[in-house]
């Protein structure tokens, strides 16, 4: 495809419209590390408590109490975890 000529006659006292090409720095808006530290963290922390359901869970009694509510607190926290990462930069 043909590349656009730019017309060097053309300049912001004459009307014409000026490109720059100079690169924009944008701002540093990275993510602060806490966050990504319990990001990572609820996501581990979810999986860890479906993995210790798996293997250890009849064995546990808090864990033999919430029966299926294992599924719900180990989905839920790994979950919240996947959901921040949308605020991830």
């Amino acid at each position: 495809m043909p590349k656009a000529k730019i017309d060097s006659t053309s300049s912001p006292q004459s009307g014409g419209s000026s490109v720059s090409r100079t690169p924009v720095k944008i701002n540093n808006t990275s993510t602060p590390v806490w966050y990504k530290v319990l990001m990572f963290g609820f996501m581990l922390l979810g999986l860890g408590w479906l993995l210790v359901n798996y293997i250890a869970g009849p064995k546990i009694p808090l864990m033999v109490d919430l029966n299926a509510w294992n599924y719900v607190i180990g989905f839920g926290l790994f979950i919240v975890g996947l959901l921040m990462t949308m605020g991830w930069r």
